[in-house]
């Protein structure tokens, strides 16, 4: 017997859900070296006008696709025809493979706030994080063995998701009334703590000082384009899933907005926190500004816990610091686990619970092979193809199958008539014309340069095996999935 949809308790509830899953660890630790690498200050040009052109009419497009057929993914998309529920399942695989990996970062952060009293004792954190921590192996082919401290972190992220989706959107609701606000206010507060450091004005000058030569190149403005797409959690499934727990007379357009700018915003703000305390660190060493810029985990387990060692309080800042990654990583980490949950209850009505204990425990063995002693290889790898290309074609053919497969006046209508304000005509070009387009010649541009480059100093047979081999897999998924028969 099908269990009865869950509803928001709130619309509040359902835009923090919203701002938990779009604002994680990449604008933390990505969306500052972007800035960075690609004109500074120059940069927030093309990476607003990517918000704008992709991001949030992007978000519209599937707040309405969930909200109105009051589906997850594969169902939804089936409502454009039969053959796209296949989109809607290889979506729900992209997120369920991200989230195998993004559920290890988490244990790293667990595992980081276990070390809060003992941090005085660590000399070098670089050498703590790749030796003593990940016991970081020689190369991706050396696997080498489980690391316990990982392991342990992996299996508290796994029952702290479990706990918080168990019971649906309302359990989910009352969770993000505090883990969205938390990491905001805590990256505020190093925003203010980090801008009185001395140092810090050579930091943010770095990172605000614009570069308008650099807005004449097609890479910056792909970079915009990729990282307003990665942040927005487009792709997943995700936003169609949470869409559907909305009443069907419910605001799609104001609530899309106000989850891309907060997103923008707060990618905007952790630059002055990250810059900030990079001048300082510079400083410190001697060091020009650019050659302690870090992007990634080194930026976080690195570098972060490196200054915090420096400031009074030490040990209240180091344990603040990584409370607020792992809020800003859990959000994003159960609505991948949401957007799958839902896509099989509406599929085979499948009781949740036994859904979410067959989906964690697949999720759980598959994040072990992260936690060995080559396991950051393995991440990086799987990572690079699936937030390069597994999100990108999904939005690419979430705008075609809507743009060129279906009424987009219709949908523009709908959205209209239930939004707090209207869209004009704009929308249905952004989505049948300009978005293909941009995503097209990005997957174009990152074909050419892995085919001439690689990546990451990888054999080119572990790149086929993390990237074309497990997209690969996605499809055949999805074709399985779109073939069974719905219980009903």
């Amino acid at each position: 017997m099908a269990e009865k949809r869950d509803i928001w308790s709130s619309r509040t509830a359902f835009i923090l859900a919203t701002i938990g899953s779009a604002v994680g660890l990449g604008n933390v630790w990505r969306f500052p070296y972007i800035a960075y690498k690609y004109g500074g200050g120059a940069f927030l040009i093309p990476f607003f006008v990517a918000i704008f052109v992709a991001g949030i009419p992007l978000l519209i497009l599937e707040y309405y696709l969930g909200q109105s057929t009051q589906k997850g993914a594969p169902e939804a998309l089936s409502k454009i025809g039969k053959n796209w529920e296949i989109l809607g399942w290889f979506a729900i695989f992209i997120g369920f493979i991200i989230v195998t990996y993004y559920s290890v970062i988490m244990g790293w952060a667990f595992s980081y706030i276990g070390k809060t009293f003992s941090i005085g004792k660590i000399s070098n954190f670089e050498t703590f994080f790749n030796n003593d921590f990940l016991h970081l192996s020689k190369g991706i082919t050396t696997i080498g063995g489980i690391n316990l401290p990982i392991f342990i972190g992996l299996v508290l992220t796994w029952i702290s998701m479990i706990l918080i989706i168990f019971k649906g959107a309302k359990s989910v609701g009352k969770v993000v009334m505090i883990t969205v606000p938390l990491p905001f206010l805590i990256l505020i507060a190093f925003a203010l703590r980090g801008i009185t450091l001395e140092g810090a004005a050579n930091g943010l000058n770095l990172y605000l000082t614009p570069d308008f030569s650099a807005l004449l190149k097609v890479d910056t403005w792909l970079a915009a384009f990729g990282q307003v797409f990665f942040s927005f959690s487009i792709g997943f499934g995700v936003m169609i899933a949470y869409a559907s727990f909305k009443r069907k007379k419910s605001d799609i357009i104001n609530n899309a907005f106000i989850t891309g700018l907060t997103d923008g915003l707060t990618a905007f703000i952790a630059g002055f926190a990250v810059f900030s305390v990079l001048g300082y660190l510079a400083l410190s060493k001697g060091l020009p500004v650019g050659d302690v810029v870090k992007s990634g985990p080194g930026l976080a387990f690195i570098v972060f816990p490196q200054i915090i060692t420096k400031l009074p309080f030490a040990q209240f800042f180091f344990f603040l610091f990584f409370i607020m990654l792992l809020t800003l990583g859990i959000d994003s980490a159960f609505s991948l686990v949401e957007a799958f949950v839902t896509g099989i209850s509406d599929k085979l009505k499948w009781a949740k619970v036994t859904i979410i204990t067959i989906f964690s425990g697949i999720g759980f063995v598959m994040g072990i092979i992260y936690t060995t002693d080559g396991g950051m290889y393995w991440l990086d790898a799987v990572d690079y193809f699936f937030s390069t290309y597994g999100l990108v074609i999904v939005g690419l053919l979430e705008a075609v199958a809507i743009g060129w497969f279906y009424d987009t006046e219709n949908a523009r209508n709908y959205m209209n008539d239930v939004s707090d304000f209207k869209i004009g005509k704009w929308w249905n070009y952004m989505v049948k014309f300009v978005i293909p387009v941009v995503l097209i010649v990005l997957l174009a541009v990152n074909t050419v340069n892995l085919i001439k480059n690689g990546y990451g100093g990888y054999p080119r047979y572990i790149l086929i095996l993390t990237g074309p081999i497990f997209l690969i897999l996605g499809v055949i998924f999805a074709i399985i999935m779109k073939s069974i028969k719905s219980s009903r």
